[in-house]
């Protein structure tokens, strides 16, 4: 986890209210859409302790005005976004590197992600653990990751698979029905 990130910002997008924190190497977190600004800035101290609210650099800025036209639905790219990933697993950096490069409206599995880092299909749990440890939703697009068959599979994010779905549906992606049981995983 990045020890480093000293401000965050919190922003509106039409899906509801959003956060992002960032430190000089870049962007260390973000909170995906949550119903209030309160609870937007409850999660990022939670989870970077000792940060202060601040207006955003140029490049956060940057970011966050993205994110709004993403939630929006204007297709957007977060590939170039700088990230300051320090104290993450190297697995688990490297998985996210392969992630950034599955482009707007794609998706790939777990299976396929670990397959192309070498890993094989067998490694597709810890591309899970990956994901759910994201400490970037959206520039890092775990939403993009299925289960095996397409099956939508888990989000540990606010509102679970219900919001995968609603993200991919914003890229144009078909999506089948939420699966019974399907339950999210809180940050």
């Amino acid at each position: 986890m990045s020890r480093l990130a000293k401000h965050y910002h919190v922003f509106e997008t039409a899906l509801g209210f959003c956060a992002i924190a960032w430190s000089d190497a870049g962007v260390a977190r973000f909170q995906l859409p949550v119903k209030s600004a309160e609870a937007a800035e409850r999660s990022m101290r939670r989870r970077v302790p000792g940060a202060e609210p601040e207006a955003p650099t140029e490049d956060v800025a940057g970011v966050v005005a993205a994110a709004k036209r993403y939630f929006g639905g204007e297709e957007t790219d977060f590939s170039d976004v700088r990230l300051d990933l320090a104290g993450e697993d190297a697995f688990f950096t490297r998985i996210y590197a392969a992630l950034r490069r599955v482009g707007w409206g794609r998706t790939t599995s777990y299976g396929a992600l670990a397959k192309e880092l070498g890993a094989g299909r067998e490694a597709a749990r810890d591309v899970g653990e990956a994901m759910a440890r994201n400490p970037v939703p959206l520039i890092i697009p775990c939403h993009r990751v299925l289960a095996a068959g397409g099956k939508i599979g888990g989000f540990s994010a606010p509102g679970g698979s219900r919001t995968k779905i609603r993200m991919l549906q914003l890229e144009g992606v078909r999506v089948g029905p939420l699966e019974v049981g399907q339950q999210s995983l809180a940050f």
